[in-house]
């Protein structure tokens, strides 16, 4: 008998299944009532009563060890099944390639995290505006020719709905709907009548600023401009002013910083004056303040604004303006280090 015991032993130990059901064949194969171990028992009582000892030892060590191994067979199994459940099989195959933030995106939100670090704050307003918020109240005269059919895009059988050209009209918003102090920045797309070329679209970005509070000077706006050049394009960087015109502010001026690839030394990107032109600016213009509500006598303010495709050019020395609205994989994998 002692033989048999350890002929099961053996066999226990050697048990697999791949499956619960052969797990559960193997339990009734030998520890059900009818089992292999449970014939063992039955037969206990014909052995001699001095070999019962240790022949019951024998078989209690059997029965402990298939119960054992079979209670392990079946916890591997179950891991096992959870490891499979756990897997979306729906899911795209491995690896997965993620995408990154539009370069025009990236550089939008260093703008405005650059002017969030001198107080302002971000305003948005509608992409599809009147007439009155794009050009009334900023000064446009009548016969200005961005009111013309040829620079603007004009709704049809609503002559005064327009595509706004500028983001300007979301600082009039800003303006009639509070009083000062007023400091915002105002991000996003604006449309234009224009022909698709390497360096003009029909839709870019802008962002503008507006700043209106007692006693704004001309030295603010500057110190402003030159604290963003230097932000943005490094500590080395130089502006300078020249003098400009625009209906809404006045004095107005174009800014130039000095050529971040070549340094100010000139080359075929400057055009060798060692200047690129990046932003218009001024003080805002008095009537402009009128027509927003504001008291010019006790109020004054500057305002700024900038295409984030010309500073992204610069920025990462992109020659086509078209690449940024083409989607083309090849070009925005360029940018994945940019994050």
């Amino acid at each position: 008998m002692q033989e048999r015991i350890q002929q099961l032993r053996d066999q226990v130990e050697a048990l697999t299944a791949q499956t619960a059901q052969e797990v559960e064949d193997l339990r009734i194969k030998y520890i059900s009532k009818k089992g292999l171990i449970s014939q063992l028992f039955d037969e206990f009582k014909t052995v001699p009563n001095e070999e019962k000892r240790l022949v019951g030892q024998q078989l209690n060590v059997l029965k402990e060890a298939t119960i054992a191994k079979i209670n392990a067979l079946r916890e591997a199994l179950s891991s096992s099944k959870g490891e499979a459940e756990a897997i979306d099989w729906t899911r795209t195959a491995y690896p997965v390639r993620l995408g990154t933030r539009h370069p025009l995106t990236l550089v939008q939100q260093e703008i405005t995290s650059i002017f969030a670090r001198l107080g302002f704050a971000i305003a948005e307003g509608p992409e599809v505006e009147d007439d009155e918020h794009v050009f009334s109240l900023l000064n446009f005269a009548e016969d200005h020719p961005a009111r013309d059919m040829q620079d603007t895009f004009f709704v049809r059988n609503t002559p005064d709905t327009l595509l706004r050209t500028h983001t300007s009209s979301v600082q009039t918003r800003a303006m009639l709907g509070a009083q000062p102090p007023i400091r915002i920045i105002c991000p996003g797309r604006v449309y234009r009548n224009e022909a698709i070329s390497y360096r003009a679209h029909c839709f870019f970005h802008q962002v503008e600023a507006l700043y209106v509070d007692e006693n704004v000077s001309f030295a603010d706006l500057k110190q402003v401009l030159l604290y963003f050049a230097q932000e943005m394009f490094g500590s080395e960087t130089k502006i300078r002013l020249r003098p400009s015109y625009f209906p809404f502010t006045e004095p107005s001026a174009e800014m130039d910083i000095s050529c971040n690839i070549c340094g100010g030394s000139g080359c075929n990107f400057c055009k060798h004056t060692g200047w690129v032109e990046i932003l218009g600016c001024g003080m805002v213009d008095p009537n402009v303040l009128e027509n927003c509500g504001i008291d010019s006598r006790k109020y004054s303010g500057y305002a700024l604004g900038m295409g984030v495709e010309r500073i992204t050019n610069l920025k990462y020395r992109v020659s086509d303006l078209r690449l940024f609205s083409e989607n083309d994989v090849r070009f925005l994998e360029q940018f994945q280090g940019a994050e």
